[in-house]
């Protein structure tokens, strides 16, 4: 199973089209982790399980979704309301709650993937304005046989290797 993981793309259209493209056939879902800065109308987001970041004004998108995706629970926000950028730990607490095996989320533009107490965290950075690393990124999960590798790309689609994480689920 794979799942693509975008987040704030802050307006960008062609970039998102690119990606969605260059992944479709391989991914079982997209996510955008808000901050698209796109309304529903927009046809770039079309196929993306979307949610509401801080920079979107439309009330259209939830601000949070639980998905089953393969089997595994999904846990999709922004983090903005979760003060993530000071902690996961708010974050954290919410995924035990709804028993979320993995959890996508943005807003502090820093791509990084890590394992706490078996639920897995991914942040894919920003495809516009990434923080602490040059490279504009998204990332694409895959999950097989107990194992979910984190790759991290570049929006031309060459992969950041340094980012690369594998882990037990």
């Amino acid at each position: 199973m794979k799942v693509l993981i975008i987040s704030d793309s802050h307006g960008l259209t062609k970039e998102l089209e690119e990606i969605a493209a260059r992944h479709r056939h391989e991914a079982d879902a997209l996510i955008h982790c808000g901050d698209s800065e796109l309304s529903t109308g927009h046809k770039e987001i079309e196929h993306f399980l979307i949610v509401r970041g801080n920079c979107d004004f439309t009330a259209q998108f939830p601000k949070e979704r639980i998905e089953e995706i393969g089997g595994i629970r999904f846990f999709i926000t922004h983090g903005h309301l979760y003060n993530v950028k000071m902690s996961l730990m708010n974050l954290y607490y919410r995924a035990k709650e709804i028993e979320a095996k993995v959890v996508c989320f943005g807003h502090s533009h820093i791509a990084g993937a890590e394992l706490i107490d078996g639920i897995l965290f991914i942040n894919p950075g920003s495809i516009l304005l990434p923080r602490t690393r040059k490279e504009k990124t998204y990332a694409l999960l895959q999950i097989e046989d107990g194992e979910a590798t984190v790759r991290f790309y570049e929006v031309d689609g060459k992969e950041v290797h340094s980012l690369t994480k594998a882990f037990a689920l």
